[in-house]
């Protein structure tokens, strides 16, 4: 479907006043948004416009019964200045299963595609340059406006797209606490999408990791805490006796991770042995305490490849820093090529922005 685009331009960017040396994530935004509005059964009103608040009813369902997904994906520029993106099919593809489970209308994929394709075109000038470990995150996210207060379907939604400029997420090893109390995900549940309420189910007992030193929970199921589900903020590897492990997702509660399926793919073409399937608590302590753990790692669109420091079970503390690493440091380096179009691209992962210079920023 040919979508048509109304664009209004910023009259004065603010890209002069970003520092581009110091990036944190999620904190700087480029000039322009995305948005489009659905109503009597159909997507309309397609516009880029210029960044700035939007005013929302005080009875909008999204404020009052959560009704929101979001997606995240980066672009990069290759050493020819080409801008690439990784695998955004994907990332069409989950956000239009996340807005099925939530009772959403789905976006279309080329919609899905083509909106982060024309904002980049404008605001194509933020993807930092040169610096390592930084990129133009994307963040498209769908949320109910139904002005009316009450538990039913919606039947009046928003999709907007916006841009930062980023820098890494996590800024050392990331020390988790494996839970065996609060609970993330029941099979059945909302575990696999990207849900914002199951964000925020997790911030209270965040605090509760941050007391004990940690930076982030490592999810056990809802039922038993025997089995390892996700960190919430990335899906969870391990590697033992050889053997690259993670969570299976059979079961609805883990997030389907663009970059943990590309991980998987990668490893094994690496010849390294990949499992998945349910990873009990108890097997990975036995592990670590005869010395058998030569590395764990998180993996997820925002951290890439993010190594696990340590962890906390039952009030004990484990050590991991002395870990070999060489796996997930391999996988990386490669993952990292790839995306930055340093190699042939193999898998017809990358997606090419082409530039419209009718459509650029003045």
């Amino acid at each position: 479907m040919n979508w048509d685009f109304k664009v209004t331009k910023n009259l004065e960017s603010k890209i002069k006043k970003t520092d581009f040396d110091n990036l944190a994530f999620g904190k700087d935004f480029t000039d322009h948004m995305f948005i489009a509005d659905y109503k009597d059964g159909s997507w309309t009103d397609c516009r880029i416009v210029p960044f700035e608040p939007i005013m929302m009813h005080p009875a909008a369902f999204v404020l009052h019964y959560a009704q929101s997904i979001f997606e995240g994906l980066k672009a990069e520029l290759s050493p020819n200045n080409d801008i690439l993106l990784f695998r955004p099919e994907e990332n069409a593809e989950r956000f239009y299963k996340s807005a099925e489970r939530l009772a959403m209308p789905p976006i279309p994929k080329d919609l899905f595609l083509e909106s982060i394709h024309k904002l980049i075109e404008i605001d194509y000038e933020w993807i930092p340059k040169g610096k390592a470990n930084s990129s133009l995150y994307i963040r498209p996210f769908l949320f109910a406006t139904d002005p009316v207060l009450g538990v039913r379907v919606g039947e009046t939604f928003r999709y907007m797209v916006i841009l930062g400029p980023v820098g890494s997420y996590y800024s050392a090893p990331v020390k988790v606490w494996i839970q065996d109390e609060f609970v993330r995900a029941f099979p059945g549940g909302t575990g696999e999408a990207k849900f914002a309420g199951n964000y925020a189910a997790t911030l209270q007992p965040v605090l509760e990791a941050q007391k004990r030193g940690c930076a982030q929970i490592l999810w056990t199921d809802g039922l038993t805490h025997s089995y390892f589900q996700e960190i919430g903020t990335m899906n969870i590897f391990f590697v033992i006796d050889n053997t690259i492990l993670t969570p299976e997702l059979n079961e609805g509660t883990i997030l389907r991770g663009v970059t943990r399926k590309s991980l998987i793919v990668l490893a094994q073409e690496m010849g390294y042995k990949v499992e998945e399937r349910k990873i009990t608590v108890e097997e990975f302590i036995k592990a670590v305490e005869e010395h058998r753990v030569q590395d764990m790692f998180g993996a997820g669109t925002a951290a890439v490849v993010q190594p696990i420091s340590g962890f906390v079970y039952k009030e004990k503390e484990y050590d991991l820093t002395n870990l070999d690493r060489e796996i997930s440091q391999k996988l990386k380096a490669k993952l990292e090529i790839i995306k930055k179009g340093e190699i042939e691209d193999t898998h017809n992962w990358m997606y090419k922005i082409e530039l419209n210079k009718n459509s650029q920023s003045n």
